[in-house]
């Protein structure tokens, strides 16, 4: 609160008077005047200000006009002792409700303080209440719009026209496609959920600031990636929609590594649709053209040949990962609509059970009997029973995965201890135990509580240590024998992991007189 009086006494014994009640109110400054009063207003920003009206200069009625100019959420008790109608009148006009006369009893100030007080915290509880609220509502929608997403992916939505997401949003949609971003650590960890949750929260960001034209809806970030679906204005024309996609494409990923060194983000972005039910043909694109590195663009994603298709996504079937395999479907389906017509269609399906058939069967997994078909049956709706077969026969795989982990870890394990002095990768070890490099990495933490990279340098600086043990070794010669190219690196790592230096460390493990022989450079 602000207290306005030109009488020095009044101001001190109303400061006192006030903060000696029960109120929660804090006096924050004493004004003489009008002009002092709009600058502590400025300054201060008071909640309620206690305001005399017949003063020098600015009196009260005016300062209150200026105040309310800057800020109208202020509260005024304005104080005079002048019983004039036409005073009340002229401060009732801006808004105010408290009028009190001098001299005032005790009761009488703090009633009028308690009602200003009252409403501002009324006020505030509402202004509360709405946030609240909103916040609810935006996650709701967030929720809503991701469960879109997931749906468009498996073309699961076939009862919603552009023209309804129109109507929900509050705009003419024409076109729709769809983005998938991927975002890469390179520190070779497993990111924390707070760095996940940054991640997502700048890159949604960055897309409604990027993506002026489009309305976009943001899907979940699963595995590190994330798709988002772009809905077209229908005044945007094509090229203008390849040029706002090509604008994403060049400029967000040097925007997250300016924002996150550590981490790199890749992008691809499938074609525009007119239909909502095509929509998930453009995220196999958008996945197609990520791993490709190729721009993205407004041009359907190139046709492959109909045997690597299929090859690719058995592979993907093998590996368990369900992005991948929806995405190689699409690209699967979209060179059987070239290659084959009606009969054939079915047939090219059937085939391809057969083959998924004996993989399942290789592993040791009894698979469920594949779907059948009728020979009326739509490409749409062979597609439609196909995904569910794939992704039960995905599940399986990652079932089976998941209880033979050991082994298959096991194995990894024992490459790593015999190429550790190499330059070895978690990409090479992926492909040496046929599992994808997240998967392998996912599944590598889960089982042994460490990332890749923390088990080869732990496997490294105890093989350093024993080499230390050897007099006959130089520094140098332990440094590169256990896969490091640069001293000063290994000596960083090593400090890291031992709280020593190398030099240290090799003093402590060696006898003095040895030790002192012995090159530690």
């Amino acid at each position: 609160m602000l207290i306005v009086d030109d009488e020095v006494l009044e101001r001190k014994a109303l400061t006192k008077f006030i903060s000696s009640s029960d109120e929660e109110v804090e006096v924050i400054g004493e004004a003489p005047n009008g002009r002092k009063a709009i600058e502590l207003a400025k300054n201060h920003s008071p909640d309620i200000i206690f305001m005399d009206i017949k003063m020098p200069g600015i009196d009260g009625v005016q300062a209150v006009k200026e105040i309310k100019k800057f800020s109208s959420s202020i509260r005024f008790i304005m104080v005079s002792a002048f019983n004039t109608f036409e005073y009340a009148k002229e401060v009732m006009r801006l808004g105010v409700k408290e009028y009190i006369l001098k001299p005032s009893s005790r009761q009488d100030i703090l009633d009028s303080l308690k009602r200003a007080a009252g409403e501002i915290l009324e006020e505030r509880r509402i202004e509360e209440e709405h946030r609240h609220l909103k916040e609810n509502l935006t996650h709701a929608v967030s929720l809503v719009q991701k469960e879109w997403i997931t749906s468009l992916l498996v073309n699961q939505v076939q009862d919603i026209s552009f023209d309804e997401w129109g109507q929900l949003l509050g705009l003419e949609v024409a076109h729709g496609y769809i983005g998938v971003f991927a975002i890469q650590p390179l520190n070779g960890k497993n990111p924390s959920e707070n760095e996940v949750q940054k991640w997502y929260m700048w890159l949604r960001d960055a897309l409604k600031t990027a993506a002026r034209n489009e309305e976009i809806m943001a899907g979940s970030l699963n595995d590190l990636k994330m798709p988002v679906l772009f809905l077209c204005k229908a005044q945007l024309k094509r090229s203008q929609i390849k040029t706002s996609a090509q604008n994403i494409h060049i400029t967000l990923p040097g925007l997250f590594k300016a924002q996150f060194p550590n981490a790199r983000l890749h992008i691809g972005i499938g074609s525009p649709y007119n239909e909502a039910r095509e929509l998930h043909l453009s995220y196999h694109e958008a996945v197609s053209a990520m791993e490709n590195g190729s721009i993205a663009s407004s041009q359907k994603a190139a046709r492959a040949n109909p045997l690597d298709a299929e090859k690719k996504l058995l592979e993907s079937i093998q590996q368990g990962d369900t992005v991948q395999v929806m995405a190689d479907l699409g690209v699967y389906v979209e060179n059987l609509h070239n290659e084959e017509e009606g009969i054939g269609f079915k047939k090219s399906f059937e085939e391809l059970f057969v083959l998924i058939s004996r993989m399942l069967h290789d592993f040791g997994i009894t698979s469920q009997t594949p779907p059948a078909f009728v020979e009326s049956e739509t490409p749409i709706k062979i597609i439609e029973k196909s995904k569910l077969y794939l992704l039960t026969a995905v599940q399986q795989v990652q079932t089976f995965r998941m209880n033979h982990a050991g082994g298959i870890l096991y194995k990894a394990k024992e490459f790593i201890e015999k190429h550790f002095s190499e330059s070895i990768t978690l990409e090479q070890v992926a492909e040496y135990v046929e599992l994808s490099p997240f998967y392998f990495s996912k599944l590598f933490k889960e089982r042994f509580g460490m990332t890749f990279i923390d088990y080869v340098t732990d496997i490294r600086i105890n093989k350093a240590k024993k080499e230390m043990t050897d007099p006959g070794k130089s520094m140098k010669e332990i440094c590169f024998s256990v896969g490091y190219k640069d001293p000063n690196y290994f000596s960083r790592v090593f400090k890291k992991m031992t709280g020593h230096s190398p030099s240290e460390f090799r003093k402590s493990v060696l006898p003095a007189n040895t030790a002192s022989e012995v090159n530690l450079s």
